[in-house]
């Protein structure tokens, strides 16, 4: 038999929350707190991103599948020295991910037309801008090391730019074994786990690193001055030797002074 429930005891008998206005619209779940970050593209990702464009085309597709902005992604490798995934894909001189990337929103530019072999593209913009061959790309390599990257493709651009004379990167001052050696070691700026510059030594090339982030190569100028790769404003200056030697990095004025720790 139907009993009639009025509708106090309709709520009372009911499960807790069945008919509650504020239940019926609140998720089972809260939503996850935005990062920090937000609404930049996650940092962990652009690395990742313009990373693998140096010649992981599978990543790069899959990447870019999920999120169509990362084809623009740009990374700081320290100093200033910017590099897009375009930028990576044409001085590695990779033209499938230069062109994929460029057919999902990467903006083509002057270096990219180069490893490309867009001649006419290359003499415009030189024309239009006088001087523009001498600017470095990533990691302070030239246009014309470009051309080179874009094998027989680019050979009419390299031949081009060759005739200018000087699209090319003006030679390091080299370094002796001896100096190579002095130089190398690790300095220390402050108490923390990061606060150290380890200076390590390859077939005469120097490297800067702190602790925890990616190395970046030293162009000699002279007189054991260097500028990072890709950051030719800056300078990195050695003073003293042995374990008194001190290390300075100006951009432009001084932003950190280490002292040697360890040869």
């Amino acid at each position: 038999m139907f009993h009639s429930v009025s509708r106090r005891n309709l709520f009372r008998l009911a499960p807790w929350g069945m008919f509650s206005p504020i239940a019926a619209q609140t998720p089972s779940q809260p939503p996850a707190a935005a990062p920090d970050t937000f609404p930049s593209q996650p940092p962990a990702l652009v690395r990742e991103m313009v990373t693998v464009a140096h010649g992981n085309v599978k990543r790069v597709r899959e990447l870019v599948e999920a999120r169509p902005s990362l084809a623009k992604a740009a990374w700081d490798w320290g100093f200033g020295d910017w590099e897009s995934a375009l930028g990576a894909a044409s001085h590695v001189g990779n033209r499938e991910l230069a062109e994929y990337l460029i057919a999902h929103g990467a903006r083509p530019t002057l270096f990219s037309a180069t490893m490309l072999g867009h001649l006419d593209v290359v003499k415009a913009f030189i024309c239009a801008q006088p001087g523009v061959q001498r600017i470095p790309g990533p990691h302070s390599l030239s246009l014309l090391a470009h051309a080179k990257a874009g094998g027989p493709a680019a050979e009419a651009v390299r031949g081009y730019l060759d005739s200018l004379g000087d699209a090319g990167a003006p030679p390091a001052v080299p370094l002796t074994e001896e100096q190579v050696t002095a130089l190398a070691g690790t300095y220390q700026f402050g108490a923390g786990p990061t606060d150290r510059i380890d200076v390590t030594a390859s077939k005469g090339q120097l490297t800067f690193t702190r602790t925890g982030t990616m190395g970046r190569g030293l162009v000699h100028l002279g007189d054991r001055v260097f500028h990072p790769q890709g950051a030719s404003a800056v300078r990195i200056r050695f003073a003293g030797e042995g374990a008194s030697t001190v290390l300075t990095v100006h951009d432009p004025d001084v932003v950190l002074t280490a002292k040697r720790a360890s040869a």
